[in-house]
C-alpha cells in the first residue's frame, strides 16, 4: 500500500479488552484495516460522535503525521523507528481516565509521565530527519487556533505546535461535541469503557502507522521498546 503520511503512534495491544471495545467505539481497526461495527447498547449516535477521529483508529500520537523529505523512504523509515524502539524502555504508569479536552473526550495517563514525555520527546526529535518542511498552507492552517509564543516555537522547529513540554498523551474517543451533548457520551464510556482499563497501564512499543489515499491511517509495524 502506498502511503502518503507517516506517523509514530502508541497503538494499544489489539488483544486487550479495552482496546477492542474502544476501537468498535470508534469504527475502524488500523491493525487489521477495516471498518468496526459501533457498540449498540449506548442508545447514542456513535458514528456521528466519532465521524472526525475514526480514520485515524484507535492511538495516541507521539510523532504527529509528516510526509516524508526528499531523498527518504518508508524502508529507511522502518529501520530507524527499530533502532530508536531498541534504545528505549517500556513505559509503566498508573493507569488512564476519561479527561474533557475542551469539548472532546480523550484518554489520559494517571500518575507521573516524566518517562512517557521523554518516549514521546524522542520520537519528534530522533526521527525529524524523516519530515518534509510543512507548506505555508499548514502552517497557517495551525497558527489559525491561536498559538502561545512555545507553540509557535515548536511549530516552526518541528512543524507541529503540540510537541515537547507542550506534549499531553491522549488517546482520542471523539469529535468535538456540543457542551450539552458531552455528559451522555461521558456517561456511556464510563459505563461500558472505563471498567476495562488496565491498571498499570503499559507502553511496551512504538508503532510505526501510515495514511492511506482515502486518509484512513493503517498500522504498518510494531517495534518493542527493549532497552
Amino acid at each position: 500500500m502506498t502511503f502518503t503520511r507517516y506517523a509514530i503512534y502508541f497503538v494499544p495491544p489489539a488483544d486487550a479488552q479495552w482496546s477492542r471495545y474502544a476501537a468498535s467505539w470508534l469504527g475502524w481497526d488500523m491493525e487489521a484495516g477495516y471498518e468496526l461495527p459501533h457498540p449498540a447498547e449506548t442508545g447514542l449516535d456513535i458514528a456521528a460522535i466519532t465521524s472526525v477521529p475514526r480514520k485515524y483508529g484507535l492511538h495516541a500520537t507521539l510523532k504527529p503525521p509528516m510526509r516524508l523529505a526528499g531523498g527518504q523512504s518508508q524502508a529507511a523509515l522502518e529501520d530507524a523507528c527499530a533502532a530508536l524502539a531498541a534504545a528505549q524502555q517500556p513505559v509503566v504508569l498508573e493507569g488512564l481516565h476519561l479527561a474533557r479536552l475542551g469539548r472532546f473526550l480523550a484518554l489520559r495517563p494517571s500518575g507521573g509521565v516524566t518517562g512517557l514525555n521523554a518516549l514521546a520527546a524522542a520520537c519528534v526529535t530522533d526521527l525529524d530527519r524523516f519530515r518534509a518542511p510543512q507548506t505555508e498552507a499548514e502552517l497557517e492552517r495551525r497558527r489559525a487556533a491561536g498559538l502561545s509564543p512555545e507553540q509557535e516555537k515548536n511549530l516552526s522547529r518541528w512543524g507541529y505546535p503540540y510537541v515537547l513540554e507542550q506534549f499531553r498523551f491522549h488517546i482520542t474517543l471523539t469529535g468535538k461535541l456540543p457542551k450539552s451533548q458531552l455528559p451522555a457520551v461521558e456517561n456511556a464510556l464510563d459505563a461500558h469503557l472505563i471498567p476495562l482499563l488496565p491498571a498499570p497501564f503499559e507502553i511496551r512499543d512504538l508503532a510505526l502507522a501510515g495514511e492511506a489515499p482515502d486518509g484512513r491511517f493503517h498500522l504498518i509495524q510494531r517495534y518493542p521498546l527493549s532497552a
